[in-house]
């Protein structure tokens, strides 16, 4: 069993106590908040002891799991590693490239597990089509949330847009070629909606939308390439794949004929199943079989590097469209 202690108790914080508090590898030795009233209450909560320090809860765990704001995700980190204790990072993994880079740095060649909370890598509706054949061509992302002031201090792109980048770059694993973006600050200093148009060296174009100032909450995937088209709705777990074949495959007797300019091809839908899950919950028990097992884990800093590489990016293109805009 894994000794963990959680480090931040807001409101991302109380659901990782919640979370881990069932995973059977895990022992929960105790909390630590810069805030000793918020530490208090937790304590009386969830009955768990409260650390003093930073550096006390560290020495007393093999595992910490840092869920405090992102500003304060480096020098943490670099606490952590210092003790040679492995770790749980929120996203996005730090406050800047050069953290991040740093961080990467210096866990290298050190016998540290670290993972990134990009947490809907575990959503249902991704976990589906995992033993799919996907090679994206185009793919439209559209996350849109309700306005929440929680979050507001960093742009849309940080807050909200970095889910979908994490996932695109795993579906799309080559190098991105091209950023155009746009958008505007409504409600808060920094962008509340962006959009952006993403070209990767190998062809594929993705065009991504996120905005926490809809009159609707919604988290959609819609993904095409050659032979599919497949929709992931994360909001409700649900994945359609909806495949076109020259002949009809072998056992599918449902397929849909369709004339076109190049002859008869068949439609075949299929709904594979998105099985109901804790995503944080799954995330960090995935992370404890990683320790466990000494295998890689699912999101490594390099993943969380990368999302932040191309969200900066993104986020420098929206201010040069402001400026010519001003202009």
């Amino acid at each position: 069993m894994l000794k963990i202690g959680v480090l931040g108790f807001g409101h991302l914080g109380k659901i990782h106590v919640k979370c881990i508090q069932m995973i059977d590898q895990y022992d929960l030795v105790g909390i630590y908040d810069v805030n000793p009233l918020v530490a208090k209450k937790a304590a009386e909560t969830y009955d768990l002891p409260i650390f003093d320090s930073v550096e006390a809860l560290i020495a007393a765990v093999d595992v910490v799991d840092i869920v405090t704001p992102t500003i304060t995700h480096f020098e943490l980190a670099k606490k952590v590693i210092a003790a040679g204790k492995h770790f749980f990072i929120e996203k996005p993994i730090t406050h800047t490239l050069e953290e991040a880079q740093t961080l990467c740095a210096l866990i290298q060649n050190q016998p540290i597990k670290a993972q990134v909370g990009h947490v809907e890598r575990f959503n249902p509706a991704l976990l589906a089509i995992e033993d799919k054949n996907i090679q994206p061509m185009f793919v439209e992302a559209h996350r849109l949330a309700m306005f929440n002031p929680r979050g507001t201090d960093v742009s849309v792109v940080l807050d909200l847009m970095i889910h979908d980048l994490d996932i695109i770059l795993k579906l799309i694993p080559h190098p991105v070629r091209s950023v155009q973006a746009s958008g505007v600050a409504i409600v808060s200093p920094s962008a509340d909606i962006a959009n952006a148009r993403i070209e990767f060296d190998n062809g594929a174009i993705v065009n991504i939308t996120a905005s926490r100032i809809s009159m609707k909450n919604m988290r959609k995937l819609r993904v095409f390439q050659s032979d599919a088209y497949l929709s992931l709705d994360f909001l409700n777990k649900k994945t359609e794949v909806v495949r076109i074949h020259e002949a009809i495959p072998a056992g599918k007797d449902n397929c849909m004929e369709l004339d076109t300019s190049i002859g008869k091809r068949y439609i075949e839908l299929d709904m594979p199943e998105a099985r109901p899950n804790n995503a944080i919950k799954m995330e960090l028990e995935s992370f404890a079989q990683s320790i466990l097992d000494n295998r890689p884990t699912k999101v490594a800093l390099e993943d969380g590097l990368k999302a932040l590489q191309l969200a900066y990016w993104i986020m420098d293109e929206i201010q040069k469209h402001q400026k010519r805009v001003a202009n």
